[in-house]
């Protein structure tokens, strides 16, 4: 088993990028292992926060969004903003902390308006 390079904060070399670097240059790591990882040291003892590299000249190009996959999004956000007890559109994302629309989740400070 082969550990993995590790590199500090903003020091990683050329031709390492995380996935959202890939991201912003339209690309995806496309299937490739971990190639290194960044650490970042925190203050009063907690744990270091950890980043995973990938190398850009293994990534692949994003796949294009399809009509298909527009209507499978589309679809997706409408049952996110669907409320579940008065299937309305709330126009928003339900916070999954309520479960349902503030309208019935807070029925008697709407009531009052």
């Amino acid at each position: 088993m082969s550990t993995l390079p590790v590199f500090r904060w903003r020091l990683a070399p050329e031709g390492y990028a995380t996935r959202r670097q890939l991201r912003a240059r339209n690309l995806r790591p496309g299937g490739q292992d971990v190639a290194a990882q960044l650490e970042r040291p925190r203050r009063r003892g907690r744990p270091l926060l950890v980043a995973y590299l990938y190398r850009v000249d293994l990534a692949k190009p994003v796949r294009p969004m399809t009509p298909g996959r527009w209507l499978a999004h589309a679809a997706m956000m409408r049952a996110r903003r669907t409320c579940p007890e008065c299937r309305r559109d709330a126009g928003y994302v339900i916070p999954t902390s309520l479960g349902s629309c503030v309208t019935c989740a807070y029925p008697e400070s709407h009531a009052a308006a």
